[in-house]
């Protein structure tokens, strides 16, 4: 029996995943939640295979809360649902070591199939998906970049943003200045556009 936990913040999506996932002779749902950051303290309490996660999660989101639990709990695979299907979230998805990557709007069958092949090692990825990862332009923003661009998207301010991170406002300051400044943006606004619409965000 293959072992599921399903994050999902959408009530209605994730009674619907549990019940397809529950037909399935081999998969069991033992533990469903809405917000990223209990993925990682509810998969270590639960001990699931395969951890099927949306991308968009109030909290943290569903790759860097898949990137937490690969390091949290090494044994449990990871594989992200979405709706959007941008090629920039699809190479994200992949650095940060998710197994498996599919739009929300799979049959059930695939998505079944997919947990299965996750489960044994394996890696599934929406074929036109992965075609468009492969041309897609690289991220030019550093890891540490994306994280202050992200949380600034998310509305937090400077101050806000340097508390979190444990850096000064002036260093802050200069890595929004160094995004803005790399995408060629008019301004942070800007900035953060042309991020979420390539899929790094």
């Amino acid at each position: 029996m293959i072992r599921v936990l399903i994050a999902e913040d959408q009530h209605l999506v994730r009674g619907a995943l549990v019940a397809l996932i529950n037909q399935e002779p081999d998969l069991e749902v033992i533990a469903e939640l809405a917000e990223g950051d209990a993925i990682v303290p509810t998969a270590r309490e639960a001990g699931p295979d395969v951890a099927v996660i949306d991308i968009d999660l109030p909290g943290k989101d569903g790759i860097s809360a898949a990137s937490d639990l690969h390091d949290a709990l090494p044994s449990c695979r990871t594989l992200i649902l979405t709706s959007l299907g941008r090629p920039g979230t699809v190479r994200r998805a992949l650095d940060a070591r998710v197994n498996g990557f599919m739009l929300k709007d799979a049959p059930a069958a695939k998505l079944a199939n997919a947990i299965r092949e996750v489960a044994v090692g394996r890696r599934v990825v929406d074929s036109e998906l992965a075609l468009a990862a492969w041309d897609t332009e690289d991220c030019p923003l550093a890891a540490r970049e994306i994280e202050v661009l992200r949380l600034t998207a998310d509305g937090h301010t400077v101050d806000d943003v340097a508390g979190s991170l444990h850096l000064s406002t002036g260093t802050v300051r200069n890595y929004l200045t160094s995004v803005v400044t790399k995408l060629n943006a008019r301004n942070r606004v800007d900035a953060i556009r042309i991020a979420t619409e390539a899929g790094w965000l």
